[in-house]
């Protein structure tokens, strides 16, 4: 095997073994019960706005804490059942296909309300820079 085979093949091995790093690390338990996949996020050319998708998994009878984002998030259940809670509204029920506009600084809780792991798809369009959680007291 040439030598410029043998770096690609080298090359090709460790980039392979810093994306299983980097998958990894994407996955994060930021409570007992609640597992986080962050699957993008992107610059949207606004002034100081950025696009941030990601994954999480609860457990059967799992909430997250009350909570806001610097931001507007779209929630969409992709398996399970969720209420939801905002500030100031009643609770909803969403199902797998459905979704929920949450704006920017509005508290929420969601908790998965049925007896197996539920998923939810969420998008924020946040400021850049800032914390993309804030827990509420």
């Amino acid at each position: 095997m040439s030598r410029f085979k043998t770096a690609a093949l080298a090359t090709v091995v460790a980039l392979g073994a810093l994306a299983g790093i980097a998958h990894a690390e994407e996955t994060k338990s930021w409570q007992s019960g609640l597992h986080r996949t962050d699957l993008l996020r992107a610059d949207l050319g606004a002034a100081d706005r950025e696009v941030i998708q990601v994954r999480v998994d609860f457990d059967a009878g799992v909430a997250a804490p009350k909570h806001s984002h610097p931001g507007v998030e779209i929630a969409h259940v992709e398996s399970g059942t969720f209420e939801y809670q905002l500030e100031g509204q009643p609770p909803v029920t969403l199902k797998a296909g459905d979704s929920l506009f949450i704006p920017e600084g509005v508290a929420h809780t969601a908790k998965n309300v049925g007896s197996t792991t539920a998923s939810e798809l969420a998008t924020y369009v946040v400021k850049k820079n800032t914390p993309l959680l804030i827990l509420s007291k």
